[in-house]
């Protein structure tokens, strides 16, 4: 049985990666504003921005990640929902497929044009000065992480295109998503925010991310925020897998 959806989520995942690179101006586009803002950030407001005696590129870096994985999954969304509209997904519970392999192919397709996405962001970092005295082990621990928060998210868009009745509706969901990394510190430390602020800003999950990739990156030690993070990811991922997974049952049943 697993076999099977294994074999048979490995050749939808195909289908969708054909997709993507028939039409690579999605990637070009999911990287385009996480730059920008990027470059906004370093070279016109950094230099009034008080983050440490670091480069503002080092320690901005883990939230414009967030924001270009926050920005991917929108078009995830976009995909599953125009083939539940289409009515491919109707030919494809008439053959003899594992009908959780179709909502998989979509995640693991969104897992690896994020990481697309976010190898491109990390590329154009370092040309503007980024360096990390990272060592593998710790690169690894990011891509991890980064790859957790991917899936988290991802099945947050899948539960969206399955209870949108519109495309817009679909990717409506990703602009707080993308919105929430400002009120954390990804962009400036938490003390220097007012107390309610503050208050939200260290106690969402965004916070803890971005403490955890920081301290990785720069090599080091990671406090336990580390836990935290890993607790919100999990506890997201599978909270919106499950609601995915009824939400799925209900939609094809109907």
């Amino acid at each position: 049985m697993t076999a099977h959806v294994l074999a048979d989520t490995s050749v939808l995942v195909g289908r969708s990666m054909r997709h993507i690179t028939r039409s690579m101006d999605t990637i070009i586009t999911v990287t385009i504003t996480p730059i920008a803002m990027m470059l906004m950030f370093v070279y016109v407001l950094g230099g009034a921005i008080q983050a440490g005696a670091g480069r503002y590129v080092d320690y901005l870096l883990p939230g414009i990640l967030l924001i270009t994985i926050a920005s991917g999954i929108a078009y995830t969304a976009v995909r599953l929902f125009n083939d539940m509209t289409s009515g491919i997904f109707e030919r494809f519970h008439s053959m003899p497929i594992a009908r959780s392999s179709v909502l998989w192919a979509h995640v693991l397709t969104s897992l690896v044009s994020n990481g697309l996405s976010v190898a491109i962001v990390v590329l154009v970092a370092l040309v503007m000065g980024f360096r990390s005295p990272a060592g593998l082990l710790a690169w690894l621990a990011v891509a991890g992480i980064l790859a957790l928060v991917t899936l988290a998210l991802t099945w947050l868009a899948v539960l969206a295109a399955l209870a949108a009745k519109t495309a817009e509706g679909a990717t409506a969901f990703s602009y707080p998503l993308i919105f929430l990394p400002f009120i954390s510190s990804a962009f400036v430390p938490t003390d220097t925010m007012p107390g309610p602020v503050r208050a939200f800003a260290e106690n969402q999950p965004v916070t803890s991310i971005v403490n955890t990739i920081r301290a990785l990156l720069a090599g080091e030690p990671v406090s336990g925020d580390i836990w935290i993070a890993l607790a919100w990811c999990v506890g997201i991922l599978a909270v919106a897998y499950v609601l995915s997974m009824v939400a799925y049952r209900r939609r094809i049943a109907s």
